[in-house]
């Protein structure tokens, strides 16, 4: 009998949960992690995941916050205060026989304003027939155009004469380079160039340039040999090895044809209207 009451209260004892086993009659526990499995980190005190929703209301955007996020910077932000100089010999060279001309131009200022100088002239068996000198005032007008405006000298056999110049200058679409200038001279004459030209990689120190000058006046000048309307047209292609970028030598042809009445001076005078020359030459900048 006394074993038998012993047996039951050990029982009864195995059966109790006691105060370290009990449970809150409602909480979850999650299920035992399977083996092998990552341990989820607990989550830290400021988890965005934790902290309150933000307001669904977002107000529009105004004129004034797109202005202060797109701010215009088109144009020259910052200019240098320097002076700089800038020559390029573009054509030094001797033609067929015993002919020879040049064409340089440069210039020396500021980025915005800047003198410009431009010269250029032909002679032959050491005789200088015709020559030209431009002093300009120039301006950009865009990132790639500059307003110029000054005076042109032209000076030779014929008689000294001044002219007024105003033109445009600058980078065209395709990386043609184009000046465009238009002139008025004494006696009511006006005259008008358009030069462009082409530089051409055929490989990265061989360059071939062709160029275009078209002359055009308004009023005929017998004493220059000069005729109304169009008067010369001028093409050429140089290719040039440019053993330094600031030094070249080149070998080209040109090509020149006179037009209406420009051309009936010259055979009035025994010269010809037209004439295809070989020219070595040489090409520089600094």
């Amino acid at each position: 009998m006394k074993a038998a009451v012993s047996l039951l209260v050990a029982g009864f004892l195995a059966g109790w949960p006691g105060p370290a086993r009990a449970q809150a009659p409602h909480q979850h526990h999650p299920p035992p992690p399977q083996p092998g499995a990552p341990a989820e980190p607990a989550p830290a005190p400021d988890d965005p995941s934790r902290q309150a929703p933000l307001p669904a209301f977002i107000p529009p955007v105004t004129d004034a916050d797109r202005a202060a996020a797109f701010p215009d910077v088109e144009g020259h932000t910052v200019h240098d205060d320097a002076v700089n100089t800038f020559m390029l010999l573009d054509q030094l060279e001797w033609r067929r026989a015993d002919g020879f001309g040049w064409q340089s131009k440069g210039w020396v200022g500021k980025d915005l304003n800047r003198f410009w100088f431009r010269t250029a002239g032909e002679g032959e068996a050491g005789r200088l027939d015709a020559a030209e000198v431009h002093v300009l005032v120039g301006r950009p007008i865009s990132p790639w155009w500059d307003v110029v405006a000054g005076v042109r000298q032209d000076v030779g056999e014929a008689r000294p004469q001044t002219w007024a110049a105003i033109g445009l200058q600058g980078l065209a679409p395709m990386w043609f380079d184009i000046e465009a200038t238009a002139y008025v001279g004494g006696s009511g004459r006006t005259g008008f160039r358009l030069e462009a030209d082409y530089e051409l990689l055929v490989t990265n120190r061989a360059i071939l340039q062709p160029t275009l000058e078209i002359d055009v006046f308004g009023k005929a000048d017998r004493q220059r040999g000069v005729g109304a309307g169009l008067s010369t047209v001028e093409g050429g292609l140089r290719l040039r090895y440019e053993f330094r970028r600031e030094l070249a030598p080149y070998i080209g042809v040109t090509w020149n044809r006179k037009a209406f009445g420009t051309a009936d001076l010259a055979r009035q005078a025994g010269e010809r209207t037209s004439e295809t020359r070989l020219v070595v030459g040489l090409r520089a900048w600094m």
